[in-house]
């Protein structure tokens, strides 16, 4: 699997990630297990979780995973951390709360140390500085080697990494994981201006739709499916409308000339997007793994990429447009533009 850097670090990624958000819950040790052997067959190195994923079961199963499958240091283990439990789930990124939870996260993935720490949302109740320091010391204490945000406003980008670069020896913003498909581009709007001009990688997260865009759902709701679930049903159900579903068909017809499945198609057009450094592979089992995984051989011809581009535009108004043309153009920028 080939490699890239993260953003304008030194960090290198397999241009593929593999997410763990159901595992220790929908996904159980062994099939986590041979997810993982899988994923690192095909050479895969990135393996991105959160302290929050399976109130932390999912960081654990990947601790017991790691000794027996792979060295650590072949590995890139990213986490995420600022999502806190009070009764009710809320955003917490105060010094202590990181702080603490960073050492549960060490603790359960049995390593003294991640390669990337993020921020799981911007917490509007703690000063920016409070947070970003206790990234700074997460780093200087070697516990951490790169940081970066998840979740985060085209703004919030910004303001957190021009902070981060205003003064020597603070830890610099490397990414941003958000959420990013051919059904949900809205990051082309500010976050990922942001990112290109500041050196950050994206980590598309759902870079398939949230399921839909392999076309499962074109025809009802598969029994073990997402949306056939309590807990996920919601988490799928904006995508399954009217706009969505000329988007799958555009990926359907494309797939079906290209002689390959829809998911290799919507993955080989994010993962090509500009700043995109690894979309994170959220799959539920080994074999939904082992399909995502086959779009590592495909290449968009452009004229199919440009066709996605197009029927799935966003639209840009005022001032993104001003951004993208220059003041006083008066005219849009062209249809997936950016």
């Amino acid at each position: 699997m080939q490699q890239r850097p993260l953003g304008r670090s030194g960090l290198a990624v397999t241009r593929l990630g593999l997410g763990t958000m159901t595992w220790g819950r929908d996904t159980d040790p062994d099939d986590a297990a041979a997810q993982l052997k899988l994923f690192l067959d095909a050479g895969g190195t990135l393996v991105d979780t959160a302290d929050v994923y399976g109130d932390g079961d999912a960081e654990a199963v990947i601790g017991s995973l790691l000794d027996h499958l792979v060295p650590r240091d072949e590995v890139v283990i990213a986490t995420k951390a600022g999502l806190g439990h009070a009764g009710y789930r809320r955003r917490d990124s105060s010094r202590g709360h990181l702080l603490r939870t960073l050492d549960a996260s060490l603790r359960r993935l049995g390593t003294d140390y991640v390669d990337l720490w993020q921020l799981h949302g911007s917490d509007p109740h703690t000063p920016m500085e409070e947070t970003l320091s206790a990234l700074d010391h997460a780093v200087s204490s070697g516990r951490v080697r790169y940081v970066g945000v998840s979740n985060f406003a085209g703004w919030q980008t910004a303001q957190y990494a021009t902070w981060q670069r205003s003064y020597p020896g603070r830890a610099p913003i490397v990414a941003t994981q958000v959420e990013y498909s051919l059904l949900e581009r809205g990051i082309e709007r500010e976050v990922m201006p942001a990112a290109s001009a500041l050196g950050i990688g994206i980590l598309p997260w759902s870079p398939l739709g949230r399921g839909v865009l392999t076309g499962k759902y074109r025809n009802g709701r598969p029994l073990d499916s997402r949306a056939a679930t309590d807990h996920l049903a919601p988490f799928v159900q904006p995508y399954l409308e009217p706009r969505s579903s000329s988007i799958v068909e555009a990926v359907v017809t494309a797939a079906a000339g290209l002689g390959v499945e829809p998911l290799e198609v919507a993955l080989a057009w994010i993962r090509d997007r500009p700043g995109v450094a690894a979309p994170i592979l959220g799959a539920r089992t080994a074999g939904q793994l082992q399909g995502a995984l086959l779009s590592e051989d495909l290449t968009l011809p452009s004229e199919i990429a440009l066709a996605l581009d197009d029927v799935s535009a966003i639209t840009m108004g005022y001032p993104e447009r001003e951004g993208l043309t220059g003041p006083g153009t008066g005219h849009s920028p062209e249809p997936g533009a950016y």
